[in-house]
């Protein structure tokens, strides 16, 4: 009797709630539950084919439609630990053909844990992945528990993008013989493109698009296939940057935080050969998620940033001309906003790590 229990219960957590309304400065939007109950939710995956895929950082991944969630077979074994575990979930565009996605994950390393990448096929009743392969981890990781990074994104050529932390080791982000504090680029079969801009260049890995990152967990595409992130700073230095090929990003070099003890960071905010970020925060946020929006469903949020603040609770909407934060989008649903996507039909989906939920957001009325 228990169990049965137990099962109704769990359905029931899956179930969408009763919608509630929040203001924005687009007038009333609609905020939905679509599933609560949830331990440490990392990252959303909306399928183009129905339901949607969930990743708790201990390494569950929830399959759930209409109403019901399955705990997903076949993940890969995670190191879960601080800030490490099952992370980042993107499926690709060509799912209802492929039926693949991408996961990103804390893997075991001698010494630690890195971050790896793996591809795998969603059976069709969404309870197994079937042909797992690890395609990339980072060399070397750490026997620390921060700064993995993890978003991983998919170009507009097929190519993917996966963020790298520095892993707490604050110079092995100018030191481009590992991955720390990278975003690397590579195949879909874990190849590397060969106009990636260190192919060839000795001692430089051949996957680094970019470096000098401390922490990105947030990354998306813009309506011109660029890539944008945003990144953990140190007090006072969280940024959001537009990614350019083979740039250097500064940090620990420069940057616009402080280190927590109050002492200074590097030789200042801006050096020679580095790129400034397109905005920062001070105070931090601790910026999670990152979405660029279409405006399919609200056109005048058309090109504009959506970023999830783990800290102070709301999604700060960012001008897509300026990149200058114009707005909060807060309620008690806003609690540790972890991930924002868009899906397929425009709606805006996001993680409250402290609500142990999903919502969705759609215009009012």
């Amino acid at each position: 009797m228990w169990v049965r229990v137990a099962i109704l219960l769990i359905m029931g957590l899956a179930q969408p709630s009763v919608a509630q309304t929040l203001n924005t400065r687009a007038g009333a939007v609609q905020l939905t539950q679509m599933i609560g109950g949830l331990d440490t939710p990392w990252a959303i995956g909306v399928l183009p084919t129905g339901g949607f895929l969930i990743t708790e950082r201990d390494g569950d991944l929830l399959f759930v439609q209409d109403g019901q969630s399955t705990k997903v077979s076949g993940v890969p074994k995670v190191q879960a630990r601080g800030q490490g575990g099952l992370l980042d979930v993107t499926v690709a565009r060509d799912f209802a053909r492929s039926r693949e996605i991408f996961l990103t994950y804390s893997k075991r390393q001698r010494g630690g844990a890195g971050t790896a990448l793996a591809v795998a096929k969603l059976d069709n009743n969404g309870r197994r992945l079937t042909n797992v392969r690890t395609i990339f981890e980072a060399a070397t990781g750490g026997s620390g528990g921060r700064h993995f990074g993890s978003r991983v994104v998919e170009g507009r050529d097929g190519t993917l993008f996966v963020t790298i932390g520095d892993r707490g080791d604050r110079p092995s982000a100018q030191d481009r013989s590992n991955h720390n504090g990278t975003i690397v680029r590579i195949n879909r079969n874990g190849t590397v493109p060969g106009d990636n801009p260190f192919v060839g260049d000795a001692g430089i890995r051949p996957e680094i698009w970019s470096y000098g990152h401390r922490n990105p967990q947030g990354a998306g595409l813009d309506g011109r296939g660029r890539l944008w992130t945003s990144e953990h700073g140190a007090k006072g230095g969280d940024e959001v940057n537009a990614i350019r090929k083979g740039a250097n990003y500064g940090w620990p070099v420069i940057s616009y935080g402080v280190h927590y003890s109050g002492g200074k960071i590097g030789e200042g905010t801006s050096k020679p050969g580095m790129e400034q970020p397109e905005h920062y925060w001070d105070p931090s946020i601790a910026p999670s998620g990152l979405m660029v929006y279409s405006g399919k469903l609200w056109p005048q949020w058309r090109g504009d940033l959506f970023v999830g603040s783990l800290k102070f609770d709301y999604i700060s909407r960012l001008d897509g001309g300026n990149v200058r934060e114009v707005e909060q989008i807060k309620g008690p649903q806003t609690e540790r906003v972890r991930d924002i996507v868009e899906a397929p039909d425009g709606s805006i989906w996001f993680i409250s790590v402290g609500q142990g939920a999903v919502y969705r957001m759609t215009p009012a009325g």
